[in-house]
């Protein structure tokens, strides 16, 4: 790899370098991140103990907008992105009008993005993106995220909640050679995520069938690929009535029911958020390169192994 350019955090992203590390809090997130080795669920619960606006906006500066690091281009192959789901979503003339308000995400498939406790999604459609057609469809959603990270029993227990946003831009059902029904783009924890969406199958609840939605996702990062599935539904639990239609979705798709995992949405109340901005951690600013280019630092939960030291 080449040599990263420890300049760059203080001439290219000084004012972010500067709020970050300033607080103990910042450079405690900055480790956990690197022990993760790139593992998505670890970084998800470094996040939510140790995130902060100021940590998204240092990842940017340095990572994706600097190259203070000079990170490996993986030259991803994103096309598996636009296929696979296409036949399927291609059947559904989707509303996105019924997918305003609230869902319970009730079963997933990827531990890494779907299986996190307590997960609502609230959708909501601005009024200045309504279609200038007059089925006033939306063209554009808004999706309130909602979950719990669970911190390991052998820590003390206890949970993370997380609150995020993503704005949603439905496809056109016609002029659609992609067979998404929607996507989005963004910063997410300060790196930038493209995803598409499809919708696989999907009930109104006007028949026997509860309300549901079958959804696939495909997208990548800075750190590679990634996909996955979940099922929403209008309860915390998905009512066994919907499961024969959900099945037969996922069977058109090519998926496997069968390897779907329930969400736990139950919720409970007795324990508090460990949720604390303002905690500390004793740890000096000193050694704050070694924290990003270091064993143990923030690249190596961007690419594991980038040193080399895998093909030894």
């Amino acid at each position: 790899m080449e040599q990263s350019d420890v300049k760059c955090f203080i001439q290219q992203c000084g004012e972010e370098t500067k709020a970050l590390f300033a607080n103990p809090r910042g450079i405690k997130g900055v480790s956990c991140l690197g022990r993760c080795k790139g593992e998505q669920s670890c970084a998800t619960r470094c996040f939510a103990e140790y995130g902060s606006t100021d940590l998204n906006k240092w990842l940017s500066c340095t990572i994706e907008e600097n190259e203070c690091v000079k990170v490996p281009k993986t030259n991803l192959d994103n096309s598996d992105e636009n296929v696979g789901f296409v036949a399927t979503s291609n059947k559904l003339v989707f509303d996105p009008t019924t997918l305003v308000g609230t869902w319970y995400k009730t079963n997933g498939l990827n531990p890494n993005y779907d299986l996190f406790d307590c997960q609502t999604n609230v959708f909501t459609a601005p009024p200045s993106t309504a279609n200038s057609n007059n089925n006033k469809k939306p063209s554009e959603l808004d999706m309130g995220i909602f979950f719990r990270v669970l911190r390991p029993k052998e820590a003390g227990g206890g949970y993370w909640e997380n609150q995020l946003t993503e704005h949603m831009v439905i496809d056109d059902v016609k002029d659609n050679p992609t067979g998404r029904t929607m996507h989005t783009s963004g910063k997410m924890y300060g790196l930038q995520f493209d995803e598409n969406w499809y919708i696989l199958g999907e009930s109104d609840g006007s028949s026997d069938t509860p309300p549901f939605k079958l959804v696939a996702y495909k997208g990548h990062t800075l750190q590679g690929n990634y996909q996955g599935a979940f099922v929403y539904a209008k309860q915390p639990v998905l009512p066994e009535k919907s499961i024969p239609a959900i099945r037969k979705a996922c069977e058109e798709a090519g998926l496997n029911f069968d390897d779907f995992v329930q969400i736990n949405n139950s919720c409970p109340t007795f324990e508090k958020a460990l949720n604390d901005p303002t905690a500390g951690t004793g740890t000096t600013t000193t050694d704050w390169v070694n924290l990003v280019i270091g064993e143990g630092g923030v690249i190596d939960w961007i690419i594991p192994g980038w040193r080399g030291e895998y093909n030894k």
